[in-house]
């Protein structure tokens, strides 16, 4: 089973949502960076069950506490150990499901790869693991604002309410102002009664989180099988629950022309200079932009230096609060109803990890470049 995540910004991970803790081993930080341990614990809150009535009422602190790595207040560069305890599992109200298959989660093909699996909470393949991502998206956060990028998501749908606007025309200041963590507070306030409805109901719903990286320079991928949408990508499919991934114009754009589409290179109206000045300046980046960011900031592969954006579809829940067919371990037909604390709507909860894992992204592929650069 692959546990690690990055090439040299590294994570690996270790936990059961009903075992003793979740944690991991961050490899490849940089050494010298200072780390905020409140802003750590404000993103993990971010994450933490409980936070409103539309979330699970599962109650977790969800302190998290460093092993290793970290001397007065600095990553020393040598592998950083962290672990989060666990302190609230229910485990009985999963006994029921001890020989069933829960319809449409990893239940059977876990068991059937592996011929074990943990039925409290899904054991490894829980949610409750992104913990540990959000912990290394905390830290690479910390590295890029020294670098001057920033990383920032919202939940723009959730079930058929959708924000209709440009990310622009959106204050997304505001996206804690409310607990679905969407950048339009009437449409946030639709939103949230839409998931209280379901939650009463018993079911589950989905929708789209939106994220915007701003600050990239250009040059972060590859060109060929390490393309930075494709990283992202891979990345914002790993999450547990989603289903899609599009950047830039996505699947609207197949409708336009290429006279439409392309981003024309335009001097930068700020980067008037002599020729004397030209001849100095190298920085070729420094002097050009777009008239237009179609491509959602990556072009051939390569961040392009405009803001990069990408949407990520999640799935409705699979666990209901209502009953299910299903079948047991011997492939008999029966019923589950399922027990517990469980999200009506995983959006608000996964703002966090979507940008956890953009931040361990962008980070491997700045330190990636950063060698590149060096060897030439």
């Amino acid at each position: 089973m692959r546990n690690t995540f990055g090439n040299l910004f590294t994570l690996t991970t270790f936990g059961e949502s009903h075992g003793i803790a979740v944690g991991g081993v961050i490899d490849g930080f940089p050494a010298g960076i200072e780390i905020d341990m409140d802003f750590i614990q404000s993103e993990l809150n971010r994450r933490r069950p409980g936070q409103s009535h539309i979330t699970t009422a599962r109650k977790e602190a969800d302190k998290v506490e460093f092993l290793s790595g970290v001397f007065e207040g600095k990553s020393t560069g040598t592998p950083i150990g962290f672990e989060v305890r666990n302190q609230n599992q229910h485990s009985q109200d999963y006994e029921n499901m001890r020989c069933l298959f829960r319809p449409s989660h990893a239940d059977f093909t876990y068991h059937e790869k592996y011929g074990v699996r943990d039925h409290r909470g899904g054991g490894r393949s829980s949610a409750r693991i992104t913990i540990a991502r959000c912990v290394g998206g905390a830290l690479a956060k910390l590295a890029l604002r020294q670098l001057g990028i920033s990383i920032t998501a919202y939940t723009s749908q959730v079930g058929s309410i959708a924000l209709e606007k440009d990310y622009h025309l959106y204050d997304l200041n505001t996206i804690e102002d409310n607990p679905v963590r969407c950048p339009d507070q009437r449409k946030a306030k639709e939103m949230e009664d839409l998931i209280a409805q379901v939650k009463a109901d018993g079911d589950t719903i989905g929708g789209i989180i939106t994220c915007i990286i701003k600050g990239c320079p250009v040059g972060l991928g590859e060109p060929e099988f390490g393309k930075l949408h494709a990283q992202l990508g891979a990345a914002m499919l790993g999450i547990n629950a989603v289903k899609g991934f599009e950047y830039g114009e996505g699947f609207a754009g197949v409708t336009a022309r290429g006279s439409e589409q392309n981003d024309v290179f335009i001097p930068k109206a700020d980067a008037a200079e002599t020729p004397e000045d030209a001849a100095v300046n190298q920085d070729v980046a420094a002097r050009i932009t777009t008239k237009s960011n179609h491509s959602g900031g990556i072009q051939g592969g390569l961040s392009n230096g405009q803001d990069i954006y990408f949407r990520v579809a999640f799935k409705p829940i699979a666990t209901l609060l209502m009953e299910q067919n299903t079948v047991d371990l011997e492939g008999n037909a029966t019923t589950l109803t399922a027990r517990g604390r469980h999200d009506p709507c995983v959006l608000p909860r996964a703002v966090p990890v979507v940008e956890a894992m953009a931040a361990m992204v962008i980070l491997d592929n700045y330190l990636l470049n950063k060698t590149v650069r060096i060897s030439q």
